[in-house]
């Protein structure tokens, strides 16, 4: 009976696994290892897998311009939305990091892009951008069709999703700055250190756990960024936004080649993995807790 008694309890904190196990097997683990299986295959306009190709579906990929040129425009997105998004959410951070008269109206809008849908910020910046009737061609004086202008329309996909992005951004700062010592600070303008020293020999060193955080995450985020491209330019003109997760979307449900979305998906994985694994090798180096 004793012995009973002992398995049994070695077993309970199994049994509450099970629940989350469940969902994360039929919602995460079935989809992940079902596109590896389907990425080496041939398949139907259902999506049902009828001709096995091995690693014919990753050789047609690696020999396709249409794919290299995804490549590419997807690091200059990735590149420009997580710049801006960290420019934008630090310097709103750094803006309200001091108590003054109407701080929290200003925390608030600076952390409201994080509680817009990027479907519903996308039609709006849709109408901002129309070459006649859009306010920001009105105030810059300027005659741009910046979503149809292949040398804008990757710009104007990217700074929208950078704003998108920056509310969180701003969040995950504040705190950080909030967690910084205010009397090192003190101690440094006794010293005589001006603001941008303080800001490069304090301010940047106390936020680099934060700082490591959010790069990675905003990697991760803006290689998935869908619904805005979708809105906006729909992977035009020509391919000058056809990110690889809109690439996947085209092959997948217009063009219905399941077999090569499913391995686009895989290098993706790929691709996401192995940078975050690399920030994760320089975080031990750069990063100071």
């Amino acid at each position: 009976m004793k012995k009973y008694k002992i398995s049994m309890r070695n077993i309970s904190p199994y049994v509450y696994l099970v629940p989350s196990l469940l969902i994360f097997g039929i919602f995460l683990f079935y989809p992940f290892f079902k596109t590896i299986y389907l990425s080496l295959y041939k398949t139907n306009k259902m999506g049902q897998a009828r001709l096995f190709v091995g690693f014919g579906n990753y050789k047609d990929l690696l020999t396709s311009p249409s794919f290299y040129n995804s490549l590419i425009v997807t690091v200059e997105f990735v590149a420009i939305v997580v710049i801006g998004s960290m420019l934008l959410g630090l310097i709103g951070a750094l803006l309200c990091n001091k108590a003054f008269p109407g701080i929290r109206i200003f925390s608030t809008a600076y952390a409201l892009p994080m509680a817009i849908a990027s479907s519903s910020a996308a039609m709006i910046f849709k109408i901002m951008l129309d070459p006649t009737i859009g306010i920001v061609n009105k105030l810059l004086k300027l005659d741009i069709n910046w979503i149809q202008d292949p040398k804008y329309a990757l710009i104007s996909v990217a700074v929208l999703t950078a704003w998108l992005n920056s509310g969180i951004n701003f969040l995950y700062f504040s705190a950080g700055l909030s967690n910084i010592d205010e009397s090192i600070y003190e101690r440094a303008a006794v010293d005589g250190a001006n603001g941008i020293q303080m800001f490069f020999k304090l301010t940047l060193p106390g936020l680099s756990p934060i700082l490591f955080y959010t790069v990675v995450v905003n990697i991760i985020q803006a290689f998935q960024s869908f619904g805005q491209v979708k809105i906006l330019t729909q992977g035009g003109p020509g391919e000058s936004t056809n990110l690889i997760v809109y690439s996947i979307y085209r092959d997948a449900f217009f063009n219905y080649r399941f077999g090569s979305a499913a391995a686009q998906s895989v290098i993706l994985f790929l691709i996401i993995m192995a940078l975050t694994l690399v920030m994760f090798k320089i975080e031990k180096k750069g990063v100071s807790y």
